[in-house]
């Protein structure tokens, strides 16, 4: 079940319950993952209006099911009996209430294709779901609790939920994408025979679960399985069906086309109606209208006949193999006898631990059984879903067997994020002893020997206190020196400046980064050699792979030893030969995870060379788990705070950033968020679109002076969708030729004058990963790339590369554009904190976060909110308060909430943490 669960609310400011479920039973899933208005939401609103739906009754592990008119769910979403009307416990009128939770059945696209090829397939994948379906149904009931006592602090189980069902065949681009939306209803019947509402954190933390149970009923059920293996399908690592993956593609392409339509189709309505909100009929029109417009000489009047007779045509034009008929493929699956269970729970333990990088490595016992299910569902098994418990329950048992517990008490509730994996925990101690290690003693240089070696660097006089000491402390003899500073501090300056003092000294730096285009920029402008930090370590013999499990693996070859996949022999460090006294300068520090900062600060002892950790664990953390910079910072020689803004043409601005930057406390992050407002550095909107239009917007307004602009996305999906409707636009315009084009990534169109980026480092070709480019030309067999800081800095690379490692880039993530500088930014509405302070920090001259509200009291507290979400716990000690405050807020069964509470250990003053 690849899908979101989303809250649908009452209501807000003034509006009452009736309209507040109108709107809900309109606005059917806007707010999902994958969100459908327009045409299926007057699916789902004709099929309650005209024949109903289903409720599904589930009482002490037995469904039951019945059908509710539309008028009747109006009554259960207000919390009443739809049949009786009576209320179903005490009712929560406030505009912040749950109506329902909604989640997401919602496979594969390639699926959905598949039952359009057969009606055997079609039948086969409605019945997948319906047995998906009913488990997800049992598990809520099972798993899922409502609150008692004070302040809700006492678990009580359910023994009895209700769910309406809604069914689409198609996305709202009227594309084939089958899949369901499962209305829980907030009023649960306890175990003591009363209503009231679930707890609807719990929900939220178990859909991990439900996901998993999606992906493991795709791959092992076996029903499904045997019905695509009889017409020649399979299904590849992705889960996709591997033999209509390639058309996923197409389809997904010509849905942003027709989003496109949709957008502007919209807008001319709303300006015609003096700017009302377009009626669920209205949608429907323009959905077919946009649709229409995207497949000229279609039918604009659709039924399902012509639909299916319109896809069949598309796919037969992407490729004509598609909709034949296929030969049948042999199946083969593992038994559950033969399964490495140890295997699988190791699996299960780093699945878990992948997903926990932005809450300290913490993960709950929800999350490892998630971990377990994904494991199995990889293991070739194909078997009934209730075959498959006991299993699933002993991989689950042998993982919580290879964890450590954060906090003392016992039973602890599912959803509580209270275990660490026992790799992760052994990880952070051993890199803080070593680190420790590397911090010797040693002393820094005074502003006056910096200055009497540094006699030739420019701007040396208007340096600050903050960037001297900085400076002088990299240049000193202390093992181990950690700089900290915010977004446009003068980093720049002060490394130059640090450089000539070694280099007065007869030592020498080296300068690293997490990625080599950030060292190159360093390279460039300090003067001092350079090289992503992976480049050194491979340089020094470390190899990097993945073991049976899936978790991370560092091996170090030594002189003599075969590369395992050059087969070239080993002969020690060739382009970086490291001495004592030297000094490695790691830039962008926060980025770096503990893995590669472990190997580094070995490789430094090792050598006898110093290491300073420069970076903001405010801003893009590591793709691994975060803390390596904050641990240095804790251990280091000499640690320096750069405290003076010099980016930002506006001081008044530049102050306001460091506020952003770490917020106190909810109360100051809503103040920061007023000054924001009012100084005119947040844009408000009204949906998801006119996000995405004002982003668009703000790209052709600093293009048409000739600037540029950062645009900065939460999430790869909505940069794609930006970057797409960009190309269009300058299409329209006459700015690009459609006629001569190059596939990039995913088969993304490139065109000559498209801002790109390339994806992956290549030494023969000397493109970087993430670095800026713009396409100069495009020949047979190349494309030529102009640097977008240096017009004379061209690039060619293979139309092979470009397919593999080159994508649009007028919008990126928070990890594309950290460390860059532009004349303006605007900041998406799907960020996290670091996203947000990134993203506003990027410009010299202007910066906008877009957020998504009716009011600006919204909009700050939008703002708000986001500058407190996603706070990273950087160190053992940050994991263990947490989960201590988690399990505080949690409910607990009766007789374990009556327990003594657990002191979390203090750290020593010094050092401190815990011990393995």
């Amino acid at each position: 079940m690849r899908g979101g669960l989303e809250r649908w609310k009452r209501g807000v400011d003034s509006r009452g319950v009736d309209n507040a479920i109108d709107y809900a039973l309109k606005g059917t899933c806007d707010a999902h993952l994958h969100r459908s208005t327009g045409a299926e939401a007057l699916e789902t609103y004709s099929s309650i209006a005209d024949a109903g739906v289903s409720r599904f009754v589930v009482t002490d592990g037995t469904i039951t099911v019945d059908e509710l008119s539309a008028g009747a769910v109006r009554v259960w979403l207000t919390g009443h009996d739809p049949v009786t009307g009576e209320e179903r416990g005490p009712q929560r009128l406030s505009p912040d209430a749950d109506l329902v939770l909604d989640g997401t059945i919602n496979h594969p696209k390639s699926y959905s294709i598949a039952a359009l090829l057969h009606p055997e397939l079609a039948a086969e994948f409605e019945a997948l779901q319906d047995r998906l379906r009913d488990r997800v149904l049992l598990t809520w009931q099972t798993e899922l609790n409502a609150r008692r006592g004070h302040g809700g602090s006492i678990r009580e189980d359910i023994t009895r939920i209700e769910v309406v069902e809604l069914q689409h065949r198609r996305s709202r681009a009227l594309d084939p994408h089958a899949h369901r939306h499962l209305w829980l209803n907030v009023k649960v019947l306890g175990a003591d025979g009363k209503w009231s509402n679930l707890d609807s954190r719990v929900a939220m933390k178990l859909h991990t679960v439900i996901n998993a149970e999606g992906e493991l009923a795709a791959r092992t059920d076996p029903q499904w399985i045997t019905v695509l293996a009889r017409h020649g399908f399979t299904l590849d690592d992705d889960g996709q069906v591997a033999q209509l993956a390639g058309a996923v593609r197409p389809f997904s392409r010509r849905s942003t086309q027709i989003e496109e339509n949709r957008t502007k189709l919209v807008a001319e309505w709303a300006a015609e109606h003096h700017g009302a909100s377009p009626s669920i009929r209205a949608l429907t029109q323009i959905d077919r209208r946009a649709w229409a417009m995207a497949r000229p000489n279609k039918p604009a009047h659709l039924d399902e006949q012509s639909w299916e007779a319109t896809v069949r045509e598309e796919l037969e034009g992407i490729d004509p193999a598609l909709i034949r008929e296929r030969t049948p493929v042999s199946l083969v699956a593992a038994s559950t006898e033969a399964l490495d269970l140890d295997l699988l729970s190791d699996a299960a333990v780093v699945d878990a631990d992948a997903r926990s990088t932005r809450c300290g490595g913490r993960f709950s016992s929800f999350d490892l059984r998630a971990g377990a299910i994904r494991a199995l569902s990889r293991s070739g098994v194909v078997a009934p879903r209730g075959a498959l418990t006991v299993t699933i329950d002993e991989i689950t048992d042998r993982a919580h067997r290879k964890c450590m517990r954060l906090v003392g008490d016992d039973g602890i509730p599912g959803h509580v994020k209270a275990f660490m994996a026992t790799e992760t925990m052994r990880l952070k101690i051993r890199l803080a002893a070593r680190l420790d290690a590397l911090a010797s003693p040693g002393r820094s240089l005074l502003p006056a020997e910096l200055r009497r070696a540094a006699a030739f660097v420019e701007n040396i006089d208007i340096l600050d206190a903050s960037q001297l000491a900085a400076a002088g402390a990299i240049a000193g003899t202390g093992g181990l020196v950690a700089v900290t500073g915010p977004a446009g501090a003068g980093k720049t300056t002060m490394l130059r400046l640090a450089h000539a003092g070694l280099a007065r000294q007869r030592r020498r730096m080296l300068v690293v980064a997490p990625t080599r285009k950030a060292a190159s920029v360093a390279s460039r402008e300090v003067g001092a050699a350079a090289s992503s930090l992976h480049a050194l370590l491979a340089d020094h013999g470390y190899r990097w792979d993945t073991d049976p499990a899936g978790a991370q693996m560092r091996t170090r070859l030594t002189r003599g030893d075969a590369d395992p996949t050059t087969r070239i022999v080993y002969d020690g460090p060739v382009k970086f030969v490291l001495r004592r006294g030297d000094r490695i300068v790691v830039d962008e520090a926060g980025m770096v995870d503990l893995q590669t900062a472990a190997a580094l600060v070995d490789l430094a002892l090792e050598h006898g060379v110093g290491v300073a950790m420069v970076g903001d664990p405010h801003q893009a953390l590591p793709v691994g788990h975060a803390g390596a910079m904050a641990t240095a910072v804790r251990y280091a020689t000499a640690s320096v705070e750069l405290d003076t803004v010099h980016r930002f043409s506006d001081p008044e601005y530049a102050a306001l950033t460091l506020r952003l930057r770490d917020p106190r406390d909810r109360d100051d992050a809503l103040s920061v968020a007023g000054e924001l407002l009012e100084r005119g550095h947040v844009h408000r909107v009204a949906s998801t679109e006119e996000a995405r239009d004002a982003m668009v917007a703000a790209y052709f307004e600093w293009h048409a002076r000739g600037k540029r602009v950062a645009l900065v996305t939460g999430a790869n999906e909505e940069a794609d969708a930006i970057n797409d409707a960009i190309q269009q636009r300058r299409v329209d315009d006459g700015e690009l030729d459609p006629t001569t084009l190059v596939l990039g990534m995913g088969e993304q169109r490139i065109l000559v004058g498209d801002s790109v980026q390339t994806r992956r480092n290549d030494p023969r070709t000397g493109v970087e990963n993430r670095a800026q480019w713009v396409v100069h030309d495009v020949w047979d067999d190349s494309i030529v790339l102009t640097s977008v800081s240096d017009s004379g800095e061209l690039r060619r690379v293979s139309r092979d590369y470009a397919l593999d490692h080159l994508q649009l880039a007028y919008a990126s993530t928070v990890h594309g554009i950290q460390g860059e500088t532009t004349d303006a930014a605007v900041v998406g509405p799907d960020v996290d904190a670091a996203g947000l302070y990134v993203g506003l920090t990027r410009g010299r001259h202007q910066n906008i976060a877009v957020t998504i509200a009716r009011t600006d009291p919204d909009a700050i507290s939008n703002i708000g909110a986001t500058m407190m979400r996603g706070t990273t716990e950087l160190t053992i000690q940050d994991a263990m308060r947490a989960a201590e405050a988690e399990l505080r807020r949690a409910a607990r069964e009766r007789e374990l909430r009556a327990s003594s509470p657990w002191t979390t250990p203090s750290s020593s003053p010094s050092r401190g943490g815990l011990s393995l």
